[in-house]
């Protein structure tokens, strides 16, 4: 993968301080299209929601752990959720927290032992800084979470990147 060329233009924060970043911290979600991360598929997980086939009740990111739904009555099987598509992927270990969009084309980087800088997203990810933007200058304000080489093809992270 090619460098990611930098850039100028801090871009704006959308969402004004108070979205997608990490309140303890103050560093901000990364983003990345998967298609720049080759080997994400190969660790991530899907991620469901549980919903009564017959009346919607919902029961949340879990499997439910109920014979019967509390609002219909209908019996819960599992045959209930064979074609159940998965709403987003992740992967979580110790060091990283990353989720897909609900459309599967990015990575939002929740959590990392690395960041970077880079320009703020458009309004689709209010406040998340966009990892193919890099910053030519490093400002805090636009401090976010990244990948580290181990990502990428041939371990060239294609962004300048610091451990915490």
């Amino acid at each position: 993968m090619e460098k990611y060329e930098k850039i100028d233009y801090q871009g704006i924060d959308y969402g004004l301080g108070q979205s997608n970043i990490d309140l303890e911290t103050g560093i901000r979600y990364g983003v990345i299209p998967v298609s720049h991360v080759p080997g994400f598929w190969d660790c991530a997980e899907p991620v469901y929601f549980y919903s009564c086939p017959e009346c919607g009740h919902e029961f949340g990111y879990d499997y439910p752990d109920v014979e019967k739904c509390p609002d219909c009555g209908h019996e819960i099987t599992e045959n209930d959720f064979d074609f159940l598509e998965p709403v987003h992927w992740e992967h979580i270990d110790n060091d990283y927290t990353l989720v897909t969009d609900s459309d599967c084309v990015d990575i939002f980087i929740l959590n990392s032992p690395y960041y970077t800088y880079a320009q703020f997203c458009s309004p689709c990810a209010p406040g998340a800084c966009y990892l193919p933007s890099p910053l030519s200058e490093k400002t805090i304000t636009n401090k976010c979470y990244c990948l580290d080489k181990s990502w990428f093809e041939d371990e060239k992270a294609p962004y300048e990147y610091w451990r915490l």
